[in-house]
Order: C-alpha cells, then structure tokens, then sequence
C-alpha cells in the first residue's frame, strides 16, 4: 500500500509540474510569458497546410486555430479562425475569399464588381448569406398598407428592411425574422433586395440549402404586393404581402 501511495503522489506531483511548467524547443530558458518557446535561427514554424476546400471542410473550428491555406491570395495565406470566419493574420478580410466560403457568420453569397453600387476600388465587399432558411412560410406583412421600401438595387436590403420593421408593427414578418436575428455572432442581417437576392439565387448551389419555392425580398410594389424570386426557375414577380413564402436572411461586409 505504502508503495501505491508513493506512485501515486509521483504521478499527481508530475502531473502538476508538467500542467505548470513551460515548454522551450530549442532553448532551456523559455521566456516567463510563454507556454511554448520555440527558438531557431536556420528553422521556422510550420502550421498544418492544406488548400481552401480541405480549410471548409474543417468541423468546428476553434477561435484562434492557424493554418496555411495554399490557394488563398495570389501566393498562399497564413490565416486565422477568429471565431466567425477565415481572416488573414491581422484580422482583415482575407486575399482569395471566393463565393461559398464561410466567412462573417454565414457564407460568402457575392463580391462586389466594378460598376455595383458601394464598390470600392482595392477593397473587398459583398452580400454574406445565413447558411440555412429563417423561414419556409412567413408572409411579407402590412398588405394594404405601403411601407415605401421600394428600392431593388444591391445595398438597399437593408434600408428597405429598417423602413418595413419602422413601418408595420405585425410580429413574425420576413423583415422582421431576418432584424431580429442573432445569428454566429452578428446581429445586422436584413432581408435582401430584389437584385440582391437575385445574385442568392446565382450561387444558389455554391450557398447551399435552398428550396425549390419562391422567397421574399424587402423589395415593395404596392400596397398589396411585394418582389418574390423563384429558386425553381429564377424568375422575378410580385406576390401578395400576406402570401407565405421562404426568407433567407443576408448582411454586408
């Protein structure tokens, strides 16, 4: 027993020393503000490579997970999880984020082309799409009553959305779904325009999870309907407000 008691206390002392101690690869004094001190002056730090797709494929990332994406950017990108999406390693917008990447709590739905509304020239902006539907059957709301969220172009979405929440009081809206929704961290989704859920449906296979049915923009025509786009065929008409449709909520980077 005495001899049980002794191994035992060796192992629960290493196991302290070994929980507290600090870690130094090619050094015997790691530095006191480091766990892990790696020093070198002919070799460096080597994180897991892999390309784009492998980099999608990971289940669960962490925050603060380091890889080096080999098809990111002109040349490859060291890149970091920051707990929303792929950043590169000062925090901004990754070089190479293409369509369907997950990115900015949802998934990369468009890019911002030159002649689009907002486009800066040496910059990187968009449309991110949430990953799932928010609803298979909510109704536009308010029918007989104009709101004045007319506008169709890219980056009026969200406009239109603020002027259909301020303006029509009835709870379980497509606006409203998509205003209220808190989703991997990001609180400013809206309902897309006409042209922005457009370019949803063009990468509707790269996004993923769509229905073939009809789904709601923030888009109105009057007071008793308001643009709908088909994900069977692509198509754009109008519906009335108060017939159940899907909604697909969406925010800018």
């Amino acid at each position: 027993m005495k001899t049980i008691a002794h191994w035992l206390y060796g192992f629960l002392l290493f196991e302290a020393i070994i929980s507290n101690a600090q870690v130094g690869i090619g050094t015997t004094s790691p530095d006191p503000s480091a766990k892990l001190d790696v020093s070198s002056t002919d070799k460096g730090f080597l994180p897991p490579r892999m390309n784009r797709l492998q980099r999608n494929n990971i289940p669960t990332p962490v925050e603060g997970l380091i890889i080096w994406c080999n098809d990111c950017g002109e040349f490859g990108q060291v890149q970091v999880y920051n707990g929303t999406g792929w950043t590169d390693m000062v925090g901004g917008t990754p070089a190479g984020l293409t369509i369907g990447d997950p990115f900015a709590g949802g998934k990369v739905a468009y890019i911002l082309q030159p002649g689009d509304p907002n486009y800066v020239a040496g910059e990187m902006h968009g449309i991110i799409s949430a990953s799932v539907n928010q609803s298979t059957g909510a109704q536009w709301g308010c029918l007989e009553t104009f709101i004045g969220a007319t506008a169709t172009n890219l980056g009026a979405g969200l406009t239109n959305t603020s002027a259909i929440v301020n303006g029509c009081g009835t709870q379980g809206i497509a606006a409203r779904i998509c205003n209220d929704l808190i989703l991997n961290g990001f609180s400013d989704w809206y309902l897309p325009s006409k042209d922005e859920l457009n370019k949803l449906y063009q990468n509707k296979n790269i996004i993923g999870d769509f229905y073939s049915a009809e789904y709601w923009s923030s888009s109105e025509n009057s007071t008793e309907v308001a643009w709908v786009q088909s994900f069977v065929n692509g198509g754009q008409s109008f519906n009335f407000k108060g017939y159940p449709s899907h909604v697909r909520a969406v925010r800018s980077f």
